[in-house]
């Protein structure tokens, strides 16, 4: 796999420690106490079994507001609404449960900054598809609240994008900028226990080379786990997504850089392979004969004229990377993405040393260019063979 590690990437290692603004200090750590995984006290999850507890006394009276609906069936928005409505003993319930929730959040928040590959972390984005709720918000304010009467000298606020396209978008940082250059979006992946989200991610890179400005301007969302497919089954799907998008662009005179994003769950190798935590995808993505970089590879092989170069990382990383330029004030930060689980992840900035980097990503630049075309000739040429 290190030779198919080389033709997918080109110019970064999948799952690397050392990206071109940041350095990751730490993601995906599982930490336990007494009741098992922390994470599991701070998940979606966590939060609805919290809420169903404080409807539990209301309920044994009959005078339940929320009525016989399961309360991991009841949507955000109604929850939302539940918050500010004229029913003051259900925005109580709702209240109580959000209250308790950031003290979850809080416990297992102080247990993450108690480690050494979070010491000295000066603010934590969250995401996830919690925080995309109001309830979510008033739970990471609240959360923000307690750790600061702790004398935790740390902030917690909410990732700006919309979660959705936050993961589309921090796969932009995997990349060095020089590859952005003459196009004006890259292709992105963002795969998850039930969806897989494919996008076309504008860069708007002339206008804020920091891809502060960077927005989703085309997306394609299946959800497998409605289909269980086998994974070869989602691997077909995912590469008739990304063409679609890819024609999409062409028809609207976009230009693609040759690059694809992927954000996935797991503990990703540096050939593309996932070592652990992708038990929640269709099929055995874990096994040493499946790399799903080579796949797309073999299936793109060329973005317009150039050969494709993919770079895979943690999706909780991805998520985080997407506030890379807006964390420029501080030089660790951290991510925590609240979904079915506690996505966690620890950056530090690097800084430009009087030009260094930017000459040494030109450098790759170049010698991607004197060679790249000829890399990309001599891999197909070695896959026609073994067909």
């Amino acid at each position: 796999m290190a030779e198919d590690a080389a033709l997918t990437t080109g110019i970064a290692h999948h799952g690397a420690a050392r990206l071109p603004s940041v350095d990751i200090d730490s993601f995906n750590i599982e930490l336990k106490d007494d009741e098992g995984f922390l994470g599991d006290r701070a998940s979606k999850g966590a939060f609805r079994k919290i809420f169903d507890r404080w409807r539990k006394p209301l309920r044994k009276s009959g005078e339940d507001p929320f009525g016989d609906e399961p309360s991991d069936k009841i949507s955000k928005k109604k929850l939302d609404e539940m918050l500010i409505g004229d029913d003051t003993e259900a925005s109580a319930v709702v209240h109580s449960a959000i209250e308790e929730f950031a003290q979850e959040l809080a416990y297992v928040t102080r247990r993450f900054l108690n480690t050494k590959a979070w010491a000295k972390t000066e603010r934590i984005v969250v995401g996830g598809g919690f925080r995309d709720s109001r309830l979510g918000e008033l739970a990471i304010a609240r959360t923000d609240i307690i750790l600061k009467s702790e004398d935790f000298k740390v902030d917690m606020v909410p990732i700006r994008f919309h979660p959705d396209d936050a993961g589309l978008i921090g796969t932009l940082h995997l990349a060095p900028s020089w590859i952005f250059e003459a196009h004006d979006g890259v292709l992105a992946v963002d795969i998850g226990g039930t969806n897989i989200r494919c996008g076309v991610v504008e860069t708007r890179w002339k206008k804020a080379p920091d891809l502060s400005k960077a927005t989703v301007w085309k997306s394609e969302l299946w959800r497998h786990a409605d289909d269980e497919p086998t994974r070869e089954g989602a691997v077909k799907r995912l590469v008739k997504m990304l063409k679609d998008l890819i024609a999409a662009a062409e028809d609207e005179n976009l230009k693609l850089a040759p690059f694809i994003g992927i954000a996935c769950p797991g503990v990703i190798k540096e050939d593309g392979g996932i070592e652990k935590g992708a038990q929640n995808l269709p099929g055995n993505w874990e096994s040493s004969k499946f790399n799903l970089p080579a796949s797309l590879v073999e299936a793109i092989p060329q973005i317009g004229d150039h050969d494709t170069a993919i770079v895979m990382h943690n999706d909780g990383v991805a998520q985080g990377l997407a506030e890379v330029p807006f964390m420029q004030d501080v030089a660790r930060w951290g991510v925590l993405t609240i979904g079915t689980g506690l996505g966690n992840a620890r950056y530090t900035n690097r800084k430009k040393d009087n030009g260094k980097d930017e000459k040494a990503e030109k450098a790759e630049k170049k010698d991607r260019d004197d060679d790249g075309d000829k890399n990309g000739k001599k891999a197909r040429k070695a896959r026609k063979a073994d067909a």
